[in-house]
């Protein structure tokens, strides 16, 4: 039987984002809309009207572009602000009812894993070892596993701060210093017990290190001139985190109206990134790494393989 169009749903704390494949596997759509999803969750623990809102608007779009495309088989997935969120499950009903997507609420652990398993496609085969960090909106995966086509993960954890989250909790706009730190001290507690349990320094040296999310795909952007944000063009690049620390220190100068203006951040991340930069440079320092490479594959990546395997089997 041929392998039909497939698509893959990630909803995650900030973003949503659509990606269809072919039946020949080639890429035919990608797509993605900031939703806020997790905006008030840290003071409520509810997802808002607004934020619902913005969510059923994006997926019954996406419902309406796979009906394009002619996508019956897909996975739709959703991460931490619907974990967390004492609404998280009716919102889901919700979707379903309204859009007739039907959305997994996964575990922490299978985000990791599937993180794992498309973030490694950018990893560097001769090493032995793989670590994977992922920023979302509302939370962060630290993995560390080896590196093989069926990885097996060693350790990870999950951080339940994010871009959004984390510059909603510690009121981070701009750069402020006594803020920053805050938010620095809760980052380090969690990377350092990773670090502990994990018995990371054991395998440093031998570890490949990817960073996905946007935050890594704009500042590698961002380091190699490009005329504005290009995802695709970061994908895969190596960069030393001398080089990243460079790109921080210029954002960090950046007042709200420059980010917002910025042609790698813009709009959609003006009010998070100062956080983001912040969260993704206090796990690479306390890590010690010496290099990075930034990953657009990620969950989605493996859902699709996973979708496309079931018809090739």
């Amino acid at each position: 039987m041929a392998t039909p169009n497939v698509a893959a749903i990630d909803l995650g704390s900030n973003s949503c984002r659509l990606q269809i494949v072919g039946s020949d596997g080639s890429l035919l759509l990608r797509d993605s809309a900031q939703v806020r999803l997790s905006e008030g969750l840290a003071k409520t623990n509810t997802l808002t009207q607004e934020a619902i809102n913005r969510g059923i608007n994006c997926l019954s779009r996406f419902k309406e572009i796979m009906n394009t495309y002619g996508v019956e088989h897909y996975r739709a997935i959703a991460t931490e602000a619907c974990r967390v969120a004492d609404n998280g499950k009716q919102f889901i009903q919700m979707v379903k009812e309204m859009t007739g997507i039907t959305i997994d609420i996964i575990s922490a652990q299978e985000e990791a894993e599937l993180t794992l398993k498309g973030a490694i496609l950018n990893a560097d085969k001769n090493k032995k070892y793989v670590l994977v960090y992922d920023l979302g909106g509302a939370s962060t995966e630290i993995t560390l596993a080896t590196n093989e086509n069926k990885p097996k993960i060693l350790y990870t954890t999950s951080i339940p701060l994010g871009a959004r989250n984390g510059a909603e909790k510690f009121d981070i706009l701009e750069y402020d210093a006594d803020k920053t730190v805050l938010l620095q001290s809760e980052i380090r507690k969690y990377v350092r017990d990773f670090m502990i349990n994990s018995e990371f320094l054991m395998y440093k040296t031998q570890c490949c290190n990817i960073a996905t999310s946007s935050t890594p795909l704009r500042l590698f952007s961002i380091a190699k001139n490009t005329e504005k944000y290009c995802k695709e063009y970061a994908d895969g690049l190596k960069l030393s985190t001398k080089e990243i620390d460079s790109v921080i220190a210029g954002v960090l100068k950046m007042n709200y109206a420059e980010l917002y203006a910025s042609p790698h951040i813009g709009a959609n991340r003006a009010e998070i990134f100062i956080a983001a930069c912040t969260i993704f440079q206090t796990i690479y320092q306390t890590l010690e790494l010496d290099d990075l490479t930034a990953s657009l594959k990620s969950a989605q990546e493996a859902i699709i393989n996973e979708l496309r395997q079931q018809w090739q089997n």
